[in-house]
């Protein structure tokens, strides 16, 4: 969720709507205000949080590599999983409560996170973030659309969606600047006081809604949710336990069991919050593929922004959030370029050029080492947040286009859990794969049985061993860097792979996506379950 694109319009009743006492069906500056607010704060902290990455290695918390990843993959994971639920258990009770209960929620993780005496209790603030984080987002649309004169919600989607280009921003830059303290703790309080305002705001301000009649399913919720951390939970654990160990074979069949059963019960609801034969739809298929595609290669990026920038090039937490300005510049301006490749390549062509960039940007970061110059690590970055935007708003608008206008919620629905998944698909990908390399690569005084997997774990092994300080820095940069590289070829070589059945399946004209997606999916409604 780090960059600017077609926003998700959220689905509409049919037939004509009461208006509540007060509500004029114009939402204020203030709800405005205060939407953006909110949307700041949830989407902002899936990106800050990674340039704490090293301060919380460093602290007496001691994490392991894995333990950073749930750090990470903890909030983002449960954020995906739980946003279409979010937005249907608001439109059920009532978005304002929902919006409240889901703030709170996303204050009290950040509060126990903050005050954490673990690791494990961060690991389950985050978690619980994620949670309020799921309600809060899918909710903050629907309350600034929602009772809107159709001539107006496109300036407020097209707002909506600004914020949460511009949160990715914020969070690096904000979160650096919180974390010039030198403890990671410090960007947790940050968080909670204009957390604390906007829960205050929203109470005074946000127009109260009638609830609607959407299904909610609490036992799909819970399926897709276990299933994806049961994925993750292998993912993370092989490199160390081995891919063939049980634990990591449990954790992938374990996956397999609970997403084969979320598949089967949606498939049998009259109703399904998520029906999975949207998936035969080929532009719908091209579409979360490379949504899921183009997050794995910006955080499994954003994953190590932080660290390269600080344990090798010595940058202050500020100073790294600074120096990844240009990523948001690409951000921006990418989705612009987009459209005019559109108009001379056409859009099959140009979801092409936008993964071929994106897997650019990896390759180019695959090159650097300890001395290499910022400029370098800088393009990288910059080509991995351009393909991002020069692809992300044709995916979208191919899952949106394909299928009818009564499905306008699910298919938004749908992008963001494909942003989401992706986003925690790419910490997980990058940190497990650089800790296993980082180990092999350690000099020989610090490998063996129980060898750090982290810089600043290597750190302190090496002064626990009576070596003089800082003797092994060099060795100890040098095998992150070599990490660093073998992982972003991979991740390359993962883009180039998967990008091509992207470009297979995207259709190959705008006409085919109207027509073609929508007749599909009319047939396959008519001859349901």
């Amino acid at each position: 969720m780090t960059e600017r694109q077609p926003a998700p319009v959220p689905a509409q009743d049919p037939g004509p709507r009461a208006v509540p006492a007060g509500d004029t069906g114009h939402p204020t500056r203030a709800t405005v205000a205060v939407m953006g607010l909110c949307v700041t704060l949830v989407v902002g902290m899936v990106s800050a949080v990674n340039l704490a990455i090293p301060a919380l290695s460093r602290s007496a918390l001691r994490p392991s590599a894995a333990e950073v990843v749930w750090v990470v993959d903890g909030y983002v994971v449960l954020f995906a999983c739980l946003l279409i639920p979010g937005g249907a258990l608001a439109d059920r009770i009532g978005r304002k409560g929902t919006l409240l209960g889901g703030m709170a929620l996303f204050t009290a993780g950040c509060v126990l996170c903050a005050t954490a005496p673990g690791v494990a209790v961060v690991i389950a603030g985050r978690m619980l973030s994620g949670v309020g984080a799921a309600a809060v987002l899918p909710t903050t649309l629907a309350l600034l659309v929602d009772g809107a004169p159709p001539e107006r919600r496109p300036r407020l989607v097209a707002v909506w969606a600004s914020m949460t280009g511009m949160a990715a921003v914020l969070g690096n830059v904000g979160g650096g600047a919180a974390l010039q303290t030198g403890s990671w703790r410090a960007l947790f309080w940050c968080v909670v006081p204009p957390a604390a305002l906007a829960l205050v705001l929203v109470a005074r301000c946000a127009p109260a809604q009638p609830p609607r009649d959407r299904p909610v399913s609490p036992l799909s919720a819970a399926l897709l949710t276990t299933g994806f951390l049961a994925l993750l939970a292998g993912v993370v654990a092989a490199p160390q336990q081995g891919w063939a160990s049980p634990r990591v074979l449990g954790a992938f069949a374990g996956a397999c069991l609970l997403l084969t059963w979320w598949v089967r019960h949606e498939l049998r609801h009259p109703r399904p919050m998520l029906d999975p034969r949207l998936f035969t739809l080929p532009a719908v298929r091209a579409g979360a593929l490379g949504m899921v595609l183009v997050f794995v290669g910006m955080f499994g990026l954003f994953y190590v922004n932080g660290q390269y920038l600080q344990y090798v090039k010595g940058y202050s937490p500020l100073g790294a959030g600074l120096r990844l300005l240009p990523m948001a510049a690409a951000l921006l301006l990418a989705p612009r370029a987009a459209v005019r490749l559109e108009a001379r390549l056409g859009p099959r062509r140009t979801v092409a050029c936008g993964l071929l960039v994106l897997a650019a940007g990896p390759a180019t970061v695959a090159t650097v080492g300890v001395h290499t110059p910022y400029a370098l690590y800088a393009l990288g970055a910059t080509l991995t947040a351009a393909g991002c935007g020069l692809a992300t708003p044709l995916l979208s608008h191919a899952m949106l286009s394909a299928l009818p206008a009564h499905r306008a919620g699910v298919g938004s629905g749908l992008q963001s859990l494909a942003r989401e998944l992706g986003s925690a698909l790419g910490a997980a990908l990058s940190g497990t794969m650089i800790a296993a390399v980082f180990v092999t690569r350690l000099p020989p005084e610090l490998r063996g049985p129980g060898a750090p997997t982290t810089v600043a774990a290597a750190e302190r092994a090496s002064a626990a061993s009576g070596l003089p300080p800082g003797s092994s820095r060099p060795a100890v940069l040098t095998a992150f860097t070599d990490a660093l590289d073998t992982t972003m070829t991979v991740l390359t070589l993962v883009i180039v792979a998967a990008g091509a059945l992207v470009v297979l399946w995207y259709p190959s004209t705008e006409r085919a996506v109207r027509t073609r997606g929508r007749e599909d999916v009319n047939e396959r409604a008519r001859h349901g379950s």
